[in-house]
């Protein structure tokens, strides 16, 4: 089995129920799966790149989400090769990403409802209104001084 990859066995990432099922892995479990020693996970622990959730015991549970995040530190350094630190630059500019697609499509949806809204209310013919035409002027210049 090739070092980073799931065992012949294992569930399929899209296989997986979705997230918040309540679904937790301890560490063997998860370093069995993955073809990867318990250390590196530990690892990845102490340089802030997974965050698993712990027992009353101090066992570590890794979530679904976990997992995800996972598959993308073992994509990027074993079929990439990104070091951890060029890893947790990309992890944080992915959060980064999704952080300002939520504001869009929050703003993307603001101004939809408030166009739904204008056009609702006729402000075509309010704006219509508002126009006050003016008759065209003679463009006067100020004399250049120089002195």
């Amino acid at each position: 089995m090739a070092r980073g990859r799931r065992a012949a066995g294992a569930a399929q990432p899209g296989t997986r129920p979705a997230p918040g099922s309540g679904k937790h892995y301890m560490i063997s479990v998860v370093a069995k799966s993955y073809g990867i020693h318990p250390q590196t996970l530990r690892l990845y622990e102490r340089e802030g790149l997974l965050k698993p959730s712990r027992t009353e015991g101090n066992t570590r549970l890794y979530s679904e989400e976990d997992l995800r995040q996972l598959e993308v530190i073992l994509n990027l350094t074993r079929d990439l090769g990104v070091n951890l630190a060029g890893v947790e630059i990309v992890l944080n500019m992915r959060r980064k990403m999704e952080q300002m697609q939520g504001e869009m499509n929050e703003f993307v949806s603001y101004v939809r409802s408030e166009l739904i809204r204008a056009n609702q209310e006729g402000w075509q013919e309010r704006f219509e209104q508002a126009l006050v035409k003016l008759p065209p002027t003679q463009i006067v210049r100020a004399p250049d001084e120089k002195g």
